[in-house]
């Protein structure tokens, strides 16, 4: 095997290893916790489906690719919860020391393309990455909805908190926002949400 061939490869194993990071959100219907590898697919899914609510003409390969590896850099960083206020004031250097350690087993321009991928997906700049940005907020909401609201009774999160994460829903869809807006007032109806 050749070098970049042995470096695609050890990269490809690495990455395996996103399976093992569990997120609070659980699977549907009360399902065990999701892992990070099951909420990219889902997400990467989701943007190809709803390409059409995007506010403006995306790449959608592009935006798939990003839901795709945008959770990668947990496997050394771990998994910040949404509404962890703690755990966010140190998510960016966890994230950067895991981007630049994982990023840098493939060959150097796969390395210097999948990190600049992950940057314009941070960034919020782009069409692209806030349409995948929309995804990422839309997709434990669904979850979140079908469960009942349990994750959110678990950790004391309030209808405000969601409110003030999906504004940047908006940036990306605001017909997805429309569709946010009304789970929120769903759950809050039901009281599966306090406000």
């Amino acid at each position: 095997m050749d070098d970049r061939l042995k470096k695609q490869m050890d990269f490809s194993l690495e990455i395996d290893k996103e399976k093992n990071i569990f997120r609070q959100t659980h699977l549907s219907q009360h399902g065990r916790n999701e892992n990070d590898a099951e909420h990219a697919w889902h997400m990467a899914i989701m943007a190809y489906l709803l390409r059409e609510y995007s506010n403006e003409e995306v790449d959608i390969a592009r935006v798939m690719l990003m839901c795709l590896i945008h959770d990668i850099v947990e496997i050394d960083a771990g998994d910040t919860y949404a509404y962890d206020t703690e755990g966010m004031a140190t998510q960016k250097a966890r994230e950067d020391a895991a981007k630049e350690r994982i990023f840098s087993l493939l060959p150097e321009d796969q390395k210097k393309e999948l990190i600049s991928l992950f940057d314009e997906f941070e960034e919020y700049k782009t069409a692209e990455s806030r349409f995948a940005h929309a995804m990422d907020n839309l997709q434990p909401l669904m979850l979140n909805n079908s469960n009942g609201g349990k994750d959110w009774k678990e950790h004391g999160v309030t209808s405000e908190m969601i409110y003030r994460r999906q504004t940047k829903t908006k940036l990306g869809s605001e017909k997805l926002f429309e569709l946010t807006d009304q789970i929120i007032q769903e759950n809050i109806i039901k009281g599966n949400l306090s406000e």
